[in-house]
This record gives structure tokens, C-alpha cells and sequence, in this order.
């Protein structure tokens, strides 16, 4: 397809309604969250997506949100891109940690060669799943790699079309070298979901809906043209390194916790303190608590996007980002997460036993964010990497290379 059959591809497809600009996919995932948050009991007791809710997230344009404007898709930055995950995530955590997920084919397409991408987004809506940390093996072979393995953490992959697994190649039953640091030879395969056995072992405390199930390989052959390494992208400029399918993860929390907020400022209309006699809004606990709640997360959320957006500033600009300046995304990053909790935490501690029955939405967002702080990209061993970076220190394996230095890129939990 010529690069104008692709533009009036995408002129017929702005005419039939679909989402081609950021602020098309950011007003449709606004108009969304309020549905997300009337099914969100619904989903959760399901422990997956409905195929009803998993095509209105396909309506608002957000799991084609990295295609190329050249391709026909509205090619949103990272800004943009964590602002809508944001926006659904205020309706339900488990749909909005489905999306920033179910969107990184394109980013994975940015991998591979023009063929292979253009398979994977032969429907630019297709959802991608699963992990890319090394759980699997690739024994290499002639035309690719017979691949056996058992991931976990496939988060939406009871609607997605195409899974990735991450492997550590061998030869002759042999680990194959890899880069400085690196455990091996660390690759990434592609294949069609229904070449997995998916296992229902989804039964978590929070996140219930995103159905993030366990899946496995025996011997399935993948060819060499539907593998990649995050160390060498098919294509420039910000999308092409490692950490590109990490940047939008802070949206998910940002809007749980802005939701939780919302919610509490909500009930302070109305609700007299049982004690007291006194109106919430009138309460000096009340108003402090939601006054701490409203700066801890504005200082979150300002340091997740001005770290953002000065890091894609610089990529795009073909620069590559200090350490101060690659610390910074990373610890935005992290802290978004913790700051989220601990201030649904807070609300949750506000509210008292009204948020101990179900369904609340405060005991939901609270095991969420508790679990979704679980994710490797909030644990210590982040922060330590981001203080040996600030230090000159050894990073000392090959995650904290993937994460912090994004660009040398080796990893992506994905769920």
C-alpha cells in the first residue's frame, strides 16, 4: 500500500467516525469512563472484559492510539497517550490497565519489519498481551525458533489478537551470549493468541477484571521475522526505545486516585459527621485530608507529565536524555503509583466503615491500586536503580538497564 493509499485510508476512516486526532480519543474515553464505572462490579465479579466493554474501548481509538498518523492512525505521544489512559482509568482501573497494555502493537510493530508490522496492524485496533520478561526458551532452528515456555501476567489476553512472550535463545539446548549485564540472548516473540494454551489462574485481590491469566508454549514454532530485541528498533525517534511501552503506565493510577478524590469530595455535600453533628465540609479532618489528597497528587501528576513531556522532547529531537533526565521519568513514574495508593489509602482510613461493605467503589480502588503497585515497575529495585544511575553506581541487571536507561531497552511486565 502506497503512503496515499494510506491517507485516504485514514480520510475514510475520520468520515465513518473513527478517532484520528488525540483530542478525538481523549473526548470519546472521557465519555466512556462513566459507563466503565457502572459496569466495574459487573466486570470485576467476571474477572475479565466483557466483549461489549472491549469493543466501546475499540470505539474511543485507544488501542490504536501509536499508530502512525502515515498509517492511518492518530499517533499520539506520550502525553497524550497517558492522558487517556488517566481519563478511563477515573471509570475503571481493570479497563484502563486493559488498554495501556492492549495499545502497544504499534509500539511492538516499531520492532519488527514493515511485513510483520503490517500484519499486526492489518486491524489497527488489535489488542497485543502478555509479558516480555524472559520466562520462555527459544531454541533456534532453521527460519526461527521452536518456543516453550510459561508466562504470567497476561493481562487482556481473553481479547487480544496477538500475544508476545519474552525468551532466552539457545542452540543445541545451549544459552546463547547476550549483551553486557543480560542473562542470555533476550528476545521477544509474536503470535497469534490462539497458538497459546491460556490458563484461568486469574484470582487476584485487585484488577479483577483485567484477566490477567497465565499462559504457555510447548514447542511452537515462531519464525525469525516475528521475533525482536528492544535493542534494535526498525525505526527512530521516541518510539524506538525500550521503555515506550512503560511511559502511559502512570495513567492508570493518576486516575484512580483522581476518581477516589472526586468521589470523597462528592459525599462531603452531604454527609454530617455522625460525632459532631457537623457537615463534612465543615470538618477540619475532612478538609485537611482532602486538601493533602488534591497536593499530593498534583505534585504526582505534574512531575509524571513535565518528566514526559521533556523526555520526548528530547528523543525526538535525536538527543539522548541525561541521567538526571532518565532518573526523572522513571521516579515520576514509580511514584505515581505509590502516591495513588496512599492517598486511596488515606480516603479509604476518611471514609471508615462505610468503605468496608461491598460494593465500594473506595474498597475497589484501594485493592487496584494495591495491586497494580505489586507490578515490578513500583518495586524497590527500580528506585535503587534510579539512585545508582544520580550516583554513577552499576546497574546490576538487566531490568534496571530495560527501565532506566530505556534506550539500551530489555523489558515490559505486562500485567
Amino acid at each position: 500500500m502506497s503512503l496515499m493509499d494510506l491517507l485516504d485510508s485514514a480520510s475514510a476512516s475520520a468520515a465513518q467516525g473513527v478517532p484520528v486526532t488525540a483530542e478525538d480519543v481523549l473526548a470519546r474515553a472521557r465519555a466512556l469512563a462513566p459507563r466503565l464505572r457502572e459496569r466495574s462490579q459487573e466486570m470485576e465479579n467476571g474477572r475479565r472484559l466483557p466483549p461489549d466493554v472491549v469493543d466501546l474501548l475499540r470505539g474511543t481509538g485507544v488501542f490504536r492510539m501509536a499508530v502512525p498518523r502515515a498509517w492511518g492512525g492518530p499517533e499520539l505521544d506520550a502525553v497524550e497517550q497517558t492522558e487517556v489512559i488517566e481519563a478511563l482509568a477515573t471509570g475503571d482501573a481493570s479497563a484502563a490497565w486493559c488498554a495501556m497494555i492492549g495499545m502497544d502493537t504499534p509500539i511492538y510493530a516499531g520492532f519488527l519489519g514493515e511485513d510483520v508490522a503490517r500484519r499486526l496492524l492489518a486491524d489497527p485496533d488489535a489488542v497485543t498481551a502478555g509479558a516480555i520478561m524472559p520466562m520462555g526458551r527459544a531454541e533456534r532452528v532453521p527460519g526461527g525458533y521452536r518456543v516453550t515456555g510459561q508466562w504470567r501476567f497476561g493481562s487482556g489476553i481473553t481479547h487480544s489478537t496477538w500475544v508476545v512472550g519474552g525468551v532466552l535463545v539457545t542452540r543445541d539446548g545451549e544459552l546463547e551470549a547476550g549483551p553486557a549485564g543480560a542473562p542470555g540472548n533476550w528476545r521477544i516473540v509474536v503470535a497469534p493468541v490462539g497458538d497459546f494454551l491460556v490458563q484461568d489462574t486469574w484470582y487476584s485481590t485487585g484488577l479483577a477484571a483485567s484477566g490477567s491469566r497465565d499462559y504457555r508454549a510447548d514447542d511452537l514454532f515462531v519464525p525469525e521475522e516475528y521475533t525482536f530485541s528492544f535493542a534494535a528498533p526498525r525505526i527512530t525517534g521516541a518510539a524506538a526505545t525500550a521503555d515506550a511501552v512503560l511511559r502511559n503506565m502512570p495513567g492508570v493510577p493518576l486516575g484512580v486516585a483522581r476518581a477516589a478524590i472526586d468521589h470523597i469530595r462528592q459525599m462531603a455535600a452531604t454527609r454530617v459527621d455522625s460525632a459532631t453533628g457537623m457537615p463534612w465540609s465543615e470538618t477540619y479532618r475532612v478538609q485537611t485530608v482532602v486538601a493533602r489528597a488534591e497536593m499530593d497528587l498534583s505534585a504526582a501528576r505534574y512531575a509524571v507529565y513535565g518528566s514526559l513531556r521533556e523526555q520526548w522532547e528530547i528523543l525526538e529531537a535525536g538527543d539522548v536524555p541525561t541521567r538526571e533526565e532518565q532518573a526523572a521519568t522513571v521516579l515520576a513514574r514509580l511514584n505515581a503509583f505509590r502516591t495513588a495508593r496512599s492517598v486511596v489509602s488515606e480516603l479509604f482510613d476518611l471514609a471508615a466503615t462505610a468503605a468496608v461493605y461491598r460494593p465500594s467503589v473506595l474498597d475497589r480502588w484501594l485493592r487496584d491500586l494495591n495491586t497494580m503497585c505489586q507490578h515490578v515497575i513500583a518495586q524497590d529495585q527500580v528506585l535503587q536503580s534510579a539512585g545508582a544511575l544520580l550516583l554513577g553506581g552499576t546497574l546490576h541487571n538487566a531490568f534496571s538497564v530495560g527501565v532506566v536507561h530505556g534506550g539500551a531497552g530489555l523489558l515490559h511486565g505486562g500485567g
